[in-house]
């Protein structure tokens, strides 16, 4: 596919926040503010912890049937479980599939933020957890598990986040056995979102050689939640 093709994918953005943790927009803006730069679908995915686990995800699964109607996105109810102990990670992924989260994703370690060690191979040991956000300098050993258990890893939009991109893209051009890569913005505020288009822009940024296959594996990874 050439770079205007790759435009006509359809974005799933499976990496979304609202001001129920720290984003600035609420659940109806951020769909509109999505629809608006393009998105076709999106995963709400809050951040939680073992405090907050429980009543962020009840806010959105109470509403979900009423809350998708009429809405310009798709849109799926999971959550980010951030800065957990790497030991309660399982757990936390568990109890999370058990209240109703159709996606979940683990916070990984970021280079811009105090993540404790160990928490990429947690996630990506999980059998619950669907995608590793922002890994980092995530290393061959996590990189193959998370092929390995159907961990999605997330080669992030978001300033800061997207500082080892290039790092991702090359350790996995490098595996034999390589696990599924997505694009996700990790949007927080309205400037946040983004097309297929910018999205593929970012992938080749990032030194990737068929952006539009990464689009369809958000696509497909999209249509698998749940």
């Amino acid at each position: 596919m050439s770079k205007n093709q790759s435009s006509d994918i359809e974005f799933y953005d499976l990496h979304v926040h609202t001001f129920l943790s720290d984003g600035l927009l609420g659940p109806g803006e951020v769909v509109r503010r999505a629809a608006t730069a393009g998105a076709t679908g999106i995963v709400f995915s809050d951040h939680v912890d073992v405090v907050t686990l429980e009543p962020t995800l009840d806010k959105f699964l109470q509403v979900a049937s009423d809350f998708r109607r009429h809405r310009e996105v798709e849109v799926k109810f999971g959550c980010e479980l951030t800065h957990v102990p790497p030991a309660d990670i399982a757990g936390l992924a568990r109890q999370a599939r058990e209240i109703g989260a159709e996606f979940v994703t683990v916070h990984g370690e970021t280079p811009v933020e105090p993540v404790e060690p160990g928490t990429n191979r947690a996630a990506v040991s999980s059998a619950d957890v669907d995608l590793l956000a922002h890994p980092g300098e995530i290393s061959a050993a996590d990189a193959k598990l998370a092929a390995e258990n159907e961990v999605a890893l997330e080669i992030s939009a978001r300033r800061g986040h997207s500082l080892t991109n290039g790092y991702l893209v090359n350790l996995v051009r490098r595996l034999e056995t390589s696990p599924r890569l997505v694009i996700c913005t990790d949007a927080h505020a309205p400037g946040d979102f983004i097309s297929s288009a910018r999205a593929a822009e970012i992938l080749r940024g990032a030194g990737c050689r068929s952006p539009e296959s990464i689009l369809l594996n958000n696509q497909k990874i999209f249509q698998e939640a749940g």
